[in-house]
């Protein structure tokens, strides 16, 4: 959910094609009409080979049934001037739990690459609090609740970069 023209989205893209999955980004329209349509056409020539189902739209609608909620923060480090645009346009797209009841999915997973910005304890989300954008792609609610598997994620990967070390050193 957010930005559906970022690498992350992108990467989940290209990875749910590969593994013919059922995959929705979810994004502003403004977002959407921006994907860039070189990335579709590779992914969708995939998605044909595997019976992969790769869609990108505005409609909250694809919400409903959802296995899985991934989001992103929604300005990377060198982007802090977009900021107020970047919290304008996300806001609707924020993780919290009425998104999560929207999917009717008690079991839904909640997902992040990390780092997140899910409370105001960071320095960043309060000097940029006091300055109005509240800055927070996830609640903290969703962030630590039952259907969060942020650290797990973590964990998983910090092992596969491990394995991917080894590899290399090999």
């Amino acid at each position: 959910c957010g930005d559906v023209r970022k690498n992350m989205a992108y990467a989940w893209m290209q990875g749910c094609a590969k593994m013919g999955m059922y995959f929705v980004a979810y994004g502003p329209k403004e977002l959407v009409d921006q994907v860039d349509p070189e990335v579709m056409k590779e992914i969708k020539a995939v998605a044909q080979k595997t019976g992969a189902i790769i869609e990108v739209t505005s409609d909250e609608n694809c919400l409903k049934n959802a296995d899985v909620i991934y989001t992103d923060i929604w300005a990377s480090m060198g982007e802090e001037e977009q900021i107020p645009e970047r919290v304008k346009l996300l806001t609707p797209y924020r993780v919290d739990e009425k998104m999560l009841e929207k999917t009717l999915n008690p079991d839904v997973i909640f997902m992040h690459c990390l780092p997140s910005f899910h409370d105001f304890e960071t320095t960043m989300a309060k000097e940029q609090m006091e300055r109005g954008y509240d800055i927070r792609e996830v609640t903290d609610e969703v962030f630590r609740s039952k259907n969060s598997k942020v650290f797990e994620e973590a964990e998983n990967r910090m092992h596969t970069i491990k394995a991917v070390v080894v590899a290399t050193l090999a």
